[in-house]
């Protein structure tokens, strides 16, 4: 008998700190600008490994692909999610390869390592000239993202 009460209690602690632990779980992550990360998060690695199709549409052609993720207190990516492929083609599965290998350090400004919400503008096939880079990574641009 003393096992089957040592079981349930520990089903009931088990029960009482997953009802705690949904609703941090459920908070949605502050939206934050790309331009404003910085303030809570820094890009720590220069390189990352990314996986490139060997085939597909337009792979060749200048275009981005826009990837949505949480950084969590760890300083990982988390949910990342192809959200905007232009022109149309086979590379968004190369630009989520590059933001899942992203790490993260928290910014001096963020020492509670609070996740939050963004996302990356992967380019591709990029002209050299800024202004025509430019012009491609502002078709990638996400709505939602202008809170601070």
């Amino acid at each position: 008998m003393n096992t089957m009460s040592r079981c349930i209690r520990q089903s009931l602690l088990l029960a009482l700190t997953m009802a705690c632990a949904v609703p941090a779980m459920a908070q949605d992550a502050r939206k934050v600008n790309p331009a404003q990360l910085y303030n809570y998060w820094i890009l720590l690695n220069t390189n990352v490994q990314v996986d490139m199709p060997m085939s597909g549409a337009n792979l060749l052609k200048p275009g981005c692909v826009a990837v949505s993720y949480t950084i969590g207190s760890d300083g990982l990516p988390h949910n990342p999610q192809i959200r905007k492929v232009e022109p149309k083609s086979g590379l968004g599965s190369a630009a989520l390869s590059a933001v899942s290998n992203f790490k993260y350090g928290p910014s001096l400004t963020n020492r509670n390592e609070e996740p939050v919400s963004t996302y990356y503008v992967v380019p591709f096939n990029a002209p050299d000239d800024k202004a025509q880079r430019q012009q491609i990574m502002d078709a990638c641009k996400l709505p939602g993202y202008d809170q601070s």
